[in-house]
């Protein structure tokens, strides 16, 4: 997701929460876990269950179990399910309890703060090994821009809003940037580990992980590597209990396996619609559909038709390697929208061809026989030649000479 449609989500009043908003790479806890110890990094042991395989369960025994619903959003402890019961986390030391717990789980709405008001329906359960935390600690691989390259923010406080942290405590924040090309040493890490107050076999043992989540970091092509808390326990373990993992969408090519992960079920179908044409959508509240090109084009298209008092529904951004049956897939989104009652196309044509734009816009109309008014603005890379096909097809649709005009023609088409 590029950082342009980023802010566009970020501009918009209305929407509040932004992951269900922008197209990312989201993985459930046990699959970052997953990941986690593929990689050699210490976690806790866990299962998984659902509701037709609950096998793993079986061979599963410790001295207390976790028991944790897998939804896309934070605040699962405090949440509750549409069915009256309380909490997404559970601990239970009889294993013969798991499976009353795990029934008012699968398949109910769990609602958080951070879930839409229905919730989000639990398909998975994971159930972990509980550990005696002695002690917390937070560590965090994300890019920097300003560093040009990875850094290690580390703090002693964690398990706790690490925000909050920065904000009444910065001395207890300390940012490493690591050298893409050295990576990092065991000097290094000793140094981070010095600073989270990790001593004698912990010491040691935070070394090792915090090399082992750099190389992890590394090979998996991610943007962040969030783990909060790294703990000490009392059986002498340094272990990473939770972990937040982004990727770069531009490596998907060589991180298929984990872009294969992906759970979709929790997406707006049209986003990964769009998403399947190699196209970006944005749903919003309003009730105009726009289709553009470029996100910054969308955030001038967007500030334009609130200027003449208008509401966008959605956007949709072609992007400037389009072809003409995408742009039709285009079109089929915006308008499959109920709340659509009037579709903006803003195209600029610089490395888009607007003639393939104007191409698949009439081939649309002709195949889902449009119903609301449509005003069309296009200009630059053959736009003369596209007018011509527009004008020629005979087909319902308003003309604009730019873009005041197509945002004005927009707002009084509804």
């Amino acid at each position: 997701m590029s950082f342009l449609w980023q802010r566009l989500c970020l501009r918009s009043p209305e929407i509040k929460h932004l992951k269900y908003f922008v197209r990312n790479l989201n993985l459930l806890e046990y699959q970052s876990k997953n990941l986690l110890r593929e990689h050699g990094v210490a976690i806790q042991n866990f299962c998984l269950l659902d509701k037709e395989d609950k096998s793993q369960l079986k061979q599963f025994d410790v001295d207390e179990y976790v028991i944790k619903a897998q939804i896309l959003a934070g605040g699962r402890g405090k949440g509750h399910f549409n069915n009256g019961f309380k909490g997404g986390v559970h601990f239970t030391k009889e294993k013969k309890g798991i499976e009353e717990i795990t029934n008012k789980m699968l398949g109910f709405n769990l609602i958080t703060k951070q879930t839409p008001k229905d919730g989000i329906p639990v398909k998975k359960i994971m159930i972990a090994e509980s550990v005696n935390i002695t002690r917390e600690t937070y560590l965090c691989i994300a890019m920097d821009r300003s560093h040009n390259g990875p850094v290690i923010i580390a703090s002693p406080a964690g398990g706790v809003d690490i925000e909050a942290v920065a904000e009444k405590t910065p001395n207890l924040i300390k940012n490493t940037p690591i050298d893409i090309f050295e990576g990092i040493d065991e000097e290094k890490a000793g140094e981070i580990a010095d600073f989270l107050e990790f001593k004698g076999v912990f010491r040691e043992k935070a070394i090792k992980e915090i090399i082992k989540l750099y190389k992890m970091f590394l090979k998996l092509d991610c943007t962040q590597l969030e783990i909060n808390p790294l703990v000490e326990t009392d059986k002498g373990e340094v272990i990473s209990v939770d972990a937040k993992l982004n990727f770069d969408d531009n490596a998907k090519f060589r991180q298929r396996e984990v872009f294969e992960m992906e759970d979709v079920t929790e997406s707006d179908p049209r986003e990964v619609e769009a998403a399947s044409y190699n196209l970006n959508y944005i749903r919003m509240t309003g009730n105009i559909g726009c289709l553009v090109n470029g996100a910054g084009l969308a955030m001038a298209t967007m500030d334009i038709i609130k200027l003449h008092g208008g509401d966008p529904a959605n956007f949709l951004d072609v992007g400037g390697s389009v072809k003409e049956e995408q742009v039709a897939a285009a079109f089929k989104i915006l308008t499959a929208d109920d709340n659509v009652k009037s579709v903006l196309v803003n195209v600029f044509g610089g490395i888009v061809n607007c003639a393939i734009i104007a191409n698949g816009i009439v081939n649309a109309m002709k195949s889902i026989k449009l119903k609301i008014p449509l005003i069309v603005r296009l200009e630059g890379t053959n736009a003369e030649e596209a007018r011509g096909i527009i004008r020629s097809s005979g087909l319902n649709i308003q003309a604009a000479q730019d873009l005041d005009d197509a945002a004005s023609k927009a707002v009084k088409s509804i």
